[in-house]
């Protein structure tokens, strides 16, 4: 398994992560404590070491599980990603919704959950710990100094933000990186889906900080697990997707299969390979369900690189939206700052490029 860093820190991770929301909750399906643990262990067994999850993915179960995990394979083994943010604690929600609850980004909170987390995954520190779908409105100076005491504290050994829970959130990745100095930002990032990725990533090597890719898989439609017939259940996170998602997902993705086919690899290992061309993306934390999936990405690190000129035809295929018209254009990006509260999605320069080291 391949590792990567967070720019110019020491955590260093494995470039395929799992993903630990299912645990949490059923929107793929119901997991059992045994399967849960069984799918970590999998995972390990394969070269995957960092585990992405989060206290609101089921409010602690999903961490409580990992953390009996982290007992069978040893602290030391395995890098844990946490989040905080979500005040599930006065504001439960119910496990079937998908509404946003309650977040509180104040430093008393901050500290309050990471104790908590830490409690339920049975560890004195969390490797990559992450502000969860915060919004530039919730940033605030004493929330930023607050993560770099818990640093100096030894609790926490990386801070970043994680944005969602839809895709956009572009000034919020930037300005996380330019101007409070995170080390990590985890976003929707996948062939279908570039901006603000790309974006990040310019930036992030700017400033010696490193990307997370989530959905790498276009939700499914990268993963060759979609068909036309496909049904989107009332509790499938899916249902928020337009249609011209899976149509023109479907169209898309039978024009770059020759890709895969070239290179001996699966569409879903050409979706995590092409991520991994930037040098900037540290690790694909990947929402992956079974033992297929999860052996199908690890492999996918030793496939062979895609070609400069591969590269740059998916580039140019992408910016032109695969010469299929407007309606298979990406969807809109989240935005804080535009009245309409969201932008077209396209590549945007940002506004500062610092020199690279």
């Amino acid at each position: 398994m391949e590792r990567r860093t967070f720019g110019n820190t020491s955590l260093e991770v494995s470039a395929i992560s799992l993903g630990c929301w299912p645990f949490g909750v059923d929107w793929w399906g119901h997991y059992t404590d045994d399967a849960a643990r069984r799918l970590m262990k999998f995972a390990f067994d394969q070269g995957i070491t960092f585990f992405d999850c989060g206290d609101a993915y089921g409010n602690g179960r999903a961490e409580s599980l990992l953390g009996r995990f982290l007992q069978t394979v040893g602290r030391d083994k395995v890098e844990v990603g946490g989040k905080f943010g979500y005040d599930f604690y006065s504001d439960p929600g119910d496990s079937a919704s998908h509404r946003e609850r309650k977040q509180d980004f104040s430093p008393r909170f901050l500290r309050f959950a990471l104790e908590k987390s830490l409690q339920r995954l049975g560890t004195d520190v969390i490797d990559l710990y992450m502000a969860h779908n915060i919004k530039l409105p919730q940033f605030r100076d004493d929330l930023f100094a607050e993560l770099e005491r818990l640093k100096g504290e030894g609790k926490i050994k990386v801070w970043g933000v994680s944005l969602g829970p839809a895709i956009g959130w572009r000034e919020e990745g930037i300005k996380a990186l330019t101007d409070h100095n995170a080390k990590a930002v985890q976003t929707v990032f996948n062939l279908f889906e570039q901006d603000p990725g790309h974006e990040f990533c310019q930036v992030a090597r700017a400033c010696r900080a490193g990307v997370l890719a989530r959905v790498h898989d276009n939700s499914g439609i990268l993963k060759d697990k979609v068909r036309p017939d496909t049904t989107i259940g009332a509790s499938d996170h899916r249902k928020f997707r337009d249609q011209s998602w899976k149509i023109y997902g479907l169209k898309k993705l039978e024009l770059i299969r020759h890709y895969a086919s070239d290179h001996g690899m699966t569409v879903h290992q050409l979706a995590c390979q092409w991520l991994l061309m930037d040098s900037a993306l540290t690790s694909i934390t990947g929402t992956l369900l079974d033992e297929a999936e999860i052996k199908e990405a690890a492999q996918s690190v030793d496939k062979p690189p895609l070609s400069q000129a591969e590269m740059r035809q998916l580039a140019e295929d992408y910016a032109r939206d695969w010469h299929l018209g407007e309606e298979a254009h990406p969807c809109d990006l989240k935005s804080s700052l535009d009245p309409a509260g969201h932008v077209r999605s396209s590549y945007v320069p940002p506004p500062v490029l610092l020199a690279s080291p």
